[in-house]
C-alpha cells in the first residue's frame, strides 16, 4: 500500500501528470511514474503491475489528441495491433510466472537499457532518417519487431513508447509524425491487455492507480497537442537521468 500523507499524494499526481505528457512528447513517461511508486513506499513488482495499469488513460489521452494522424493508416494499425495484443499477452504471463527473484534481477537492466535507448534516440532518428511516404512498409520486419517490443512491454514496458517508435521508424515508411501518433497507439494496445490481466492476477494498488489515471490522461492529451512546443530535449534527459539513477538504486539495493 502507497504512503497516503498529503506529500506522498501530491507526488504521485504532479508525476502521472508529466509522465502522460512526457509520453505524448518523446516516450518514457513510465520511468518516470516507476520510481515515484518505489519512492511512496512500493515494492518493485507490485510498482511494475500499477504502472502498467494507471498508464493506460495517459495513452488513450495521446491517441485521442493524435486522431488526425492516424487517419489513413488502417491496414498498419490492424496488422500491428493484431501482433502487439500477441505479444503484450506473452509478457505478462512471463511476468506472472516466473519467480519474483527473476523480476528483482532482470529490472534494474532493463530500467538502465532502456534509459540508454532514450539517451542515443535522438542518434537513431538521423540514422534512419527521414521516412518516405508512400512507400511500401518492410512487413516481414516490422510484425516480428512489433510483437517482441510487445512482449517487453507486457513485462516491463519503461520506455516502451521509445522502443516502437525506434521499431517503426525502420521498418514503416512514413512521416515521424504519423509513426509517432502510431506508437501512441500501439502503446495503448499493450496497455489495455495489461489491465485486463494484471487487474485479474496481479497486485495492482488501485489507490495510486485512482490518482495517477486522471493526471497520465490529462498529461497525454495535453502532451499530444503541444508536442511540437515543448522542449524534447529537456525531458527526455530528465528522464534519462532519473531512469540511470533508479536502475542503479535498484542495482546495489
Amino acid at each position: 500500500m502507497i504512503s497516503a500523507s498529503p506529500g506522498g499524494l501530491v507526488f504521485l499526481l504532479l508525476a502521472g501528470l508529466v509522465a502522460g505528457a512526457v509520453n505524448a512528447v518523446a516516450g518514457g513517461g513510465s520511468l518516470l511514474v516507476f520510481p515515484a511508486l518505489l519512492a511512496v513506499g512500493l515494492p518493485p513488482l507490485q510498482a511494475n503491475v500499477t504502472n502498467s495499469v494507471a498508464q493506460w488513460p495517459g495513452y488513450a489521452g495521446n491517441v485521442a489528441g493524435n486522431r488526425e494522424e492516424l487517419r489513413g493508416q488502417r491496414r498498419r494499425i490492424l496488422m500491428t495491433s493484431a501482433v502487439a495484443v500477441v505479444g503484450s499477452a506473452v509478457g505478462c504471463v512471463l511476468l506472472l510466472t516466473l519467480p519474483g527473484a527473476v523480476f528483482d534481477a532482470v529490472v534494474p537492466v532493463l530500467v538502465l537499457a532502456a534509459s540508454a535507448l532514450m539517451a542515443v534516440s535522438p542518434q537513431i532518428k538521423r540514422w534512419i532518417g527521414t521516412p518516405e511516404p508512400g512507400a511500401p512498409d518492410r512487413v516481414a520486419v516490422l510484425l516480428p519487431a512489433v510483437f517482441l517490443a510487445s512482449v517487453y512491454g507486457g513485462y516491463f514496458g519503461g520506455a516502451l513508447g521509445v522502443i516502437l517508435v525506434a521499431t517503426l521508424s525502420l521498418c514503416a515508411h512514413d512521416t515521424l509524425v504519423r509513426l509517432n501518433a502510431l506508437k501512441g497507439l500501439l502503446s495503448l494496445v499493450v496497455a489495455s491487455v495489461t489491465v485486463v490481466v494484471f487487474s485479474l492476477n496481479a497486485p495492482v494498488d488501485w489507490l495510486a492507480v485512482a490518482l495517477l489515471a486522471p493526471t497520465t490522461l490529462i498529461g497525454g492529451f495535453l502532451g499530444a497537442k503541444v508536442a511540437r512546443r515543448l522542449p524534447e530535449n529537456v525531458l527526455r534527459w530528465s528522464v534519462v537521468v532519473l531512469g540511470f539513477a533508479v536502475g542503479i538504486y535498484l542495482l546495489v539495493e
